[in-house]
């Protein structure tokens, strides 16, 4: 049975068996899965039956682009091969290069190699349905074919090129995909790209004609030619008869090539990526204040490089950001989870649009379910985010031993600890706190995206606590250093009205061990009369693996995960997380990520690694901006673990210690 909710769009509304009647009742989380249907626009996942698919023999409409993606890769490579390779020409047709013009035979050479370029760099785009990349395909295809005519002489080579203009052109209304962000540094990817790949094709051309080159010329030779060439100098290398030609109008044709298209990109208005904006910031705080407490990741939505959509009746929003063509969300939808399918629409419209690929990291069960039965994609598991109730947590007892040791040692060690709401710090002692904890960082760059806020002491975020750890170094009088006694830093994140969740874990390097240990301790000490009840930790990747691997009777395939895990942390913050968690005996809530197809995980792990800062590319910071497609009479504004470190970057860092903060 399907009711409207909210006026979002239909939510299923399962119905429940009890004893030998039936009862109704409402699961808007939608963990029974076993009834209704999902709403209107959205795919559901078939439980068997049904009925079957029939066999169409022509491809689906959705799979065109990809088909001519493939073909358009196959035709740009021949297209390069008969320009590079003298010997690839072969027709009856070849006795027409007699009455041809003389220097149309090196022309064409280089047209076939320079359109078999493009071609190459445009197949991605056509698989991902841009429209920029089909218009310049359906030009560049008749151009290659002329390429193949007069220069090969081969009907079969230009009878392909046209052959895929046909669907090209047919299936035009596949091809409507809107251009992605792109700032300043585009210009510049696209010129070592292209540049890369002029050089290397040059010198297969320059290496194609060995019975016609002068004399032996060795690589460096070879590689100054091609060099020289791409800027339309003559080089070292010599030939004799048209192959001289032909070198050297490929040559040129790639260089002029690789600088129009470098020209095109830098002097083409910049499309900044969306950012998160001052109203939809507004109305972000407002959904939290009345829905916060249902995900402890909430209060990372309001990271402002982040994007959002909003569910048409403004109930339910999702956060996200684009990386390499990747629209990652974090967390759960924010909000009434009866509007979340509203908001989930608007995402993979949002996604769709753009044709890029859809993916969430860090959602819990609840937002899995809600995600998976609502757009039919999959989810695997990440991990575990370690939960504290502050009721039932004490040092005593043989378990908490080791960390009841640890915090007596570092308090006999002249520590002393004090746990506040930010808007209670003076903001002369928080300007000292943001700059030791970008000095302990140990890096250039900021980590986190799905678990870390990315600033602290913003007045706007006065409910969150900062634990302090400080210590005065004996001998040093007043001069203690540019950050005084401060020796440590937990920052924590409102989670509902009364929930923290760790977002920032910074540490002096030269500090004794067991400091992290203390905070926390002392965090959950002054919990009560902060009114906190529960305390979300770290997030430990695989904590399922590590737990079971270990155990007496585990399987052969269980302990060899385990011990690839166990090698991974010798980079990556996998086990020391998990056992520094443990060590509080917390409750532990699983975390998925959700994915469209097996095929698309290697792009989502790229992206998602980029996101939470474990790989870096240069990029600038834009404005806010709203997404092209939606239109502005919608009055909502602009749209706006991860590898072994979706909480582990924000929350541990890199370092010689694996719970120092950077």
């Amino acid at each position: 049975m399907a009711v409207p909710v909210d006026g979002d769009k239909s939510v299923s509304v399962p119905r429940k068996a009890a004893d030998a009647g039936q009862s109704g009742s409402t699961d808007v989380a939608g963990r029974a899965g076993n009834g209704g249907a999902p709403g209107a626009g959205t795919a559901s996942r078939a439980a068997g039956g049904g009925p079957a698919r029939r066999w169409a023999p022509w491809p689906a409409p959705r799979t065109v682009p990809s088909l001519i993606g493939t073909a358009c890769t196959l035709i740009a490579l021949v297209n390069i091969a008969s320009g590079v390779f003298p010997r690839f020409r072969h027709s009856r047709m070849h006795a027409l290069a007699e009455v041809l013009p003389g220097a149309l035979g090196p022309f064409a050479a280089a047209l076939a190699v320079s359109v078999g370029v493009l071609l190459l760099f445009l197949a991605h785009g056509l698989k991902r349905r841009k429209r920029r990349a089909w218009r310049a395909a359906v030009v560049l295809l008749p151009a290659g074919a002329v390429g193949e005519l007069v220069y090969r002489h081969s009907p079969l080579g230009a009878l392909l090129s046209l052959l895929l203009l046909a669907p090209l052109i047919a299936h035009r209304a596949q091809f409507a995909a809107l251009p992605d962000p792109r700032g300043r540094w585009t210009p510049l990817t696209n010129f070592l790209l292209m540049g890369a790949a002029s050089v290397g094709i040059g010198l297969i051309v320059v290496s194609a004609h060995p019975h016609r080159t002068v004399g032996s010329p060795g690589f460096t030779a070879r590689l100054e030619h091609v060099l020289f060439g791409l800027v339309g100098v003559e080089g070292p290398v010599a030939y004799r008869g048209p192959a001289d030609s032909v070198v050297a109008y490929t040559l040129g044709s790639l260089g002029l090539v690789t600088a129009l298209s470098t020209v095109y990109l830098a002097l083409r208005p910049e499309q900044p990526a969306a950012r998160l904006g001052e109203e939809d910031e507004r109305r972000l705080r407002e959904l939290l204040a009345r829905h916060g407490g249902r995900d402890s990741l909430g209060h990372f939505a309001l990271r402002r490089d982040k994007g959002v959509v909003f569910s048409p009746s403004g109930k339910a929003a999702v956060c996200y950001r684009v990386v390499s063509a990747v629209m990652l969300a974090s967390g759960d939808p924010i909000g009434d989870v009866e509007a979340w399918p509203g908001a989930i629409e608007r995402f993979m419209e949002t996604a769709e649009a753009h044709s890029w690929i859809p993916a969430v990291m860090g959602c819990s069960e609840t937002g899995g379910e809600v995600w998976t039965r609502e757009t039919g994609l999959d989810a695997l598991e990440l991990g575990d985010e370690a939960v504290v109730e502050v009721a039932g947590f004490s040092l005593g007892g043989r378990a908490m031993r080791n960390v009841r040791q640890m915090v007596k040692r570092v308090e006999r060690a002249g520590y002393e600890t004090r746990v506040r709401r930010v808007r209670d710090v003076p903001e002369a002692e928080l300007d000292r706190i943001r700059r030791a904890a970008a000095d302990w960082r140990g890096g250039g760059t900021e980590r986190g995206f799905s678990m870390a806020l990315g600033r602290i002491g913003d007045p706007a975020d006065g409910d969150a606590v900062l634990a302090t750890a400080h210590r005065a170094e004996p001998g040093h009088g007043a001069d203690q250093g540019p950050y005084g006694d401060l020796r440590g830093v937990l920052h924590f994140v409102p989670w509902g009205e009364d929930g923290i969740s760790l977002d920032l874990m910074r540490r002096d390097r030269a500090a004794d061990p067991g400091l992290n240990e203390l905070l926390i301790v002392a965090t959950l000490g002054a919990a009560e009369a902060l009114g906190v009840r529960r305390a979300s930790l770290n997030f430990a990747m695989f904590r399922s693996v590590l737990a079971r691997g270990e155990r007496l009777g585990a399987g052969p395939v269980l302990r060899g995960w385990r011990a690839t895990l166990v090698f991974l942390s010798r980079w990556f913050q996998i086990e020391s997380l998990y056992r520094f968690n443990a060590k509080f005996q917390p409750r532990w809530e699983p975390r998925f990520l959700i994915f469209r197809r097996g095929r698309d995980l290697p792009r989502i792990g790229f992206a998602a690694m980029q996101a939470e800062g474990f790989l870096t590319l240069p990029r600038r910071a834009a404005g806010a901006r709203p997404c092209a497609h939606l239109a502005p009479a919608d009055g909502e504004g602009a749209p706006r673990g991860a590898p072994p470190a979706a909480r582990t970057p924000a929350r541990t860092g890199g370092g010689p210690r694996p719970l120092s903060r950077r």
